[in-house]
């Protein structure tokens, strides 16, 4: 039989002969939705970046032995991999009729052996050995041998079509087009089942919607008296390029460092990485190339801005690292990488920015910080869980968190007031400044609302994501605009 493309199909549709055939399964990409080889190598890597010498060293011994290596020294949670569920129902339901279901995968046997008893429908494994790299024409010539009166095979990549020459019947499991082509060349296809696309997933691993932060890059321009000033509209919007297109590359950074936790959290599971929708050499590739546009881009506004975009990469790594890990200091880190896009507007416009605004920008993004960290503890504390997964908060913070978020939303409040007072009305390029006591009650507004939904648990992860999608945040945001452009025009309406 042969399933409609882009279908899963069905166990029921399998012809009488089928059922006397072995169903021997592929691992990588096809029963689980990832490569355990990239799994393992990342885990390493995680645990000791200057690992990647001894990497290099093992390859040359052949994959075989790299694998083994990794083996030995990698520990994997094999019960968060992300699985193909479709594909785990349609063996399921293959071994409910009295077929065989195998395991054959160019993994490691000590992974390969794990990853098996997480799976109670395989009755048996066949692996590379440290020796052999099973893989291709080795592992087609191993199945051809343990199963001489033929199997079915269920595989994704162009290696396993030397597999699927010497199968009975095929299975396609997101195979490229090309790839699929030539499997049904080869022999009778039993069922398929659908390709991600990698391009969407990498989209989403972007998180193009968190780019509504980097407009912090603009702000300058209203409050430097730069509003109408075309060359600093022009310098500020490559800043905002550059600064977006690293924020998604340091996304993808973060997730490949967080990929064990991230598969424990209760959303953050769905990322493109941590559900396997997006493969971990394809996350990888895009790193490189990422940093390099970013940067062309700053260079393109000047070295200030170069300057500050290396700070911004350099504090990034050091949160994906470790800083993320240290309770109440990852919330001040956050703010810092808020406000040193706003300093970034600063260098790109070329004005002076009082220290108050600064200020103010570190104690409302530490704020919005908090709210995100608040979120987390009381969704897992909901569920039952003493500790945030790859974070240092515990299920009792949420008080405290509560109070510092607060506090710092209060205290950005003040130094707004403060602002106005000391320097606003000082400063020569407001042409009426008086609009701009309408800020403070508006900030006021607008930060109960975060921490009031936030204490009833209707916030989401990040409170800035979720402002930009809540009708009263912005309203909210269009009145402070218009506070600031009234202030900057005022006298010429």
């Amino acid at each position: 039989m042969s399933a409609h493309a882009g279908t899963a199909a069905r166990i029921d549709d399998i012809t009488p002969s089928d059922p006397s055939l072995p169903l021997v399964l592929d691992l990588d990409h096809s029963l689980i939705r990832c490569d355990i080889l990239h799994e393992a190598a990342l885990a390493y890597l995680r645990r000791n970046p200057l690992g990647l010498f001894s990497l290099a060293r093992w390859l040359l011994q052949g994959r075989a032995a790299l694998k083994r290596k990794l083996a030995e020294r990698v520990t994997l949670d094999v019960e968060t991999l992300p699985v193909n569920e479709e594909l785990a129902a349609y063996a399921v339901a293959a071994k409910d009729k009295g077929r065989t279901v195998v395991l054959a995968t160019a993994c490691d046997t000590v992974f390969a052996t794990q990853i098996a008893e997480r799976f109670p429908f395989i009755d048996g494994v066949v692996a590379s050995d440290g020796v052999t790299n099973m893989k291709g024409k080795a592992k087609a010539a191993a199945l051809a041998k343990t199963y001489p009166d033929g199997f079915a095979y269920a595989g994704d990549s162009a290696t396993d079509l030397a597999v699927w020459d010497k199968a009975s019947s095929i299975v396609i499991v997101g195979a490229s087009r090309s790839v699929a082509r030539k499997a049904e060349a080869l022999g009778p296809v039993e069922a398929r089942f659908p390709k991600a696309s990698v391009a969407k997933a990498l989209r989403k691993s972007a998180r193009l919607h968190q780019w509504a932060k980097n407009t912090l890059v603009f702000a300058p321009l209203f409050l430097g008296g730069q509003i109408a000033n075309p060359v600093a509209w022009t310098n500020a919007t490559l800043a905002f390029l550059a600064i977006g297109v690293l924020a998604s590359t340091t996304y993808l950074l973060n997730d490949l460092f967080d990929l064990p936790d991230d598969r424990k959290h209760w959303s953050k599971r769905d990322r493109p990485l941590a559900s396997g929708r997006l493969p971990i050499f394809v996350a990888v590739a895009a790193l490189p190339i990422g940093f390099a546009a970013s940067f062309a881009l700053a260079a393109l506004v000047g070295p200030a801005v170069v300057g500050l975009l290396a700070a911004y990469l350099v504090v990034t790594v050091a949160y994906s690292m470790s800083l993320k890990r240290q309770p109440i200091v990852d919330a001040f880190t956050l703010a810092v990488l808020f406000t040193l896009r706003l300093g970034l507007g600063v260098a790109a416009a070329q004005v002076v920015l009082s220290e108050w605004l600064l200020v103010f920008s570190m104690f409302l993004f530490a704020s919005l910080s908090f709210a995100k960290r608040h979120t987390e503890i009381e969704r897992m504390a909901m569920r039952g869980e003493d500790r945030v997964a790859g974070r240092g908060y515990l299920s009792t913070d949420g008080p405290l968190i509560l109070t510092l978020g607060v506090a710092s939303g209060l205290g950005a409040v003040m130094i707004m007031v403060l602002y106005l007072i000391n320097d606003a009305f000082k400063a020569g390029f407001y042409a009426d400044p008086v609009w701009l006591w309408a800020s403070p009650p508006i900030l006021f507004l607008w930060i109960g609302r975060i921490w009031l939904l936030c204490q009833r648990g209707e916030l989401h992860d990040d409170p800035v994501a979720f402002a930009v999608r809540d009708r009263t945040s912005i309203l909210l945001g269009a009145a402070m605009g218009m506070a600031f452009v009234g202030a900057a025009v005022g006298n010429y309406l």
